[in-house]
C-alpha cells in the first residue's frame, strides 16, 4: 500500500467505502485524513477509522499527495475556490463526483493541476465496484498509479484515453448495477407469474444472480461461454434464450446505453 499522504473532501458513503478499502489493504490511518462540515460526520469517522477530521478544507489538503473530491457536484465550485491557493503544486487530484470534467477542475485549481476524473459504481460500498478513470495531461505514471491505488481499493478500474468516453464508463457500470436490479426484479416476477410463490420467486432470482456475478468474477471463462455451457441444444435454456432473441435483447440493451450516455452528456453540458 501507498506510504502517500491521501486526503477526502467529503466523508460520505463513496469516501467510507474507498476509506476503508486502503485501510484493509495496509494503508497507515495517519496518513489518511477527511473534510467535512458535519461534526457528527467527523467523529463518527475518526471513532470508525481512526483518521484525523478536519471541518476545514483548506486546513485537511496541506501536505496531502492525493486529494480526493468526494462532494456533491453541486457544491465543487465552492470547494475548489477553497482549495485554489493551498493545494500542493503537485498534488494529484482526484474527483468521483458525477458530471465535474477536467476542465471544470482547471479552472477552479489551476490549469497545470493533476487531475483524475472517476467514475466509481455502488458496488464499491462492497468492495466489489468498478471505477472508470481518466487523466489529463499533466498526469505523469507515478499520479496515475496513486489515483489507481485508491479506487482500487473498492475494486477493479479502468483506464480510458478520453475524456468523452467517460459517459459510455457511466452508462454501464455507473447506471449498469440498476440494470441487473431491474432484471432480478423482472426475473421474481416472472417466477410469480409461472406459480411460484412470491417469497420463493425471488429468493430464487436473488440468488441466481449472486450465484452468475461469482461465476463472471472467478471464472477464466467470459461471459459468453459461460452462457454456452449452461445452454443446452433443445433445453429450457435455449426456449428462454430464444425469447430474448426474438424481443431484440441485444438490441434493447444497446439503446438503454445509448440513451444513458446521451443523457449524460446532456448534464455535462449543463
Amino acid at each position: 500500500m501507498t506510504s502517500a499522504r491521501i486526503t477526502f473532501i467529503g466523508g460520505g458513503n463513496m469516501a467510507q467505502a474507498l476509506i476503508g478499502g486502503l485501510l484493509s489493504a495496509g494503508q497507515c490511518p495517519k496518513r489518511v485524513s477527511v473534510a467535512d462540515p458535519s461534526a457528527e460526520q467527523r467523529l463518527n469517522l475518526e471513532s470508525r477509522f481512526g483518521i484525523s477530521c478536519h471541518e476545514d478544507n483548506a486546513e485537511a489538503v496541506i501536505g496531502a499527495d492525493a486529494v480526493v473530491l468526494a462532494v456533491k457536484p453541486q457544491m465543487m465550485g465552492t470547494v475548489l475556490a477553497e482549495l485554489r491557493e493551498v493545494l500542493p503544486s503537485d498534488a494529484v487530484v482526484i474527483s468521483v463526483a458525477a458530471g465535474i470534467t477536467m476542465a471544470g477542475m482547471a479552472d477552479g485549481l489551476g490549469e497545470q493541476i493533476k487531475a483524475v476524473r472517476a467514475m466509481p459504481n455502488t458496488p464499491a460500498l462492497y468492495q466489489a465496484g468498478i471505477s472508470g478513470l481518466v487523466a489529463n495531461a499533466y498526469c505523469d505514471a507515478e499520479a496515475r498509479a496513486l489515483a489507481e491505488t485508491i479506487l482500487r481499493a473498492t475494486g477493479e478500474v479502468v483506464w480510458v484515453d478520453k475524456e468523452e468516453q467517460m459517459d459510455a464508463v457511466t452508462a454501464v457500470s455507473g447506471s449498469g448495477p440498476a440494470y441487473f436490479f431491474a432484471f432480478t426484479e423482472h426475473l421474481a416476477e416472472a417466477g410469480i407469474h409461472a406459480g411460484l410463490p412470491p417469497d420463493a420467486a425471488l429468493k430464487l432470482a436473488r440468488h441466481t444472480a449472486i450465484g452468475a456475478g461469482r461465476m463472471l468474477a472467478e471464472s477464466d471463462l467470459d461471459a459468453a461461454e459461460l452462457r454456452r455451457r449452461v445452454t443446452s441444444p433443445g433445453g429450457t435454456t435455449e426456449a428462454a434464450l430464444k425469447q430474448f432473441a426474438a424481443a431484440k435483447m441485444a438490441r434493447m440493451i444497446e439503446q438503454s446505453v445509448d440513451a444513458a450516455v446521451k443523457r449524460g452528456q446532456e448534464l455535462g453540458a449543463n
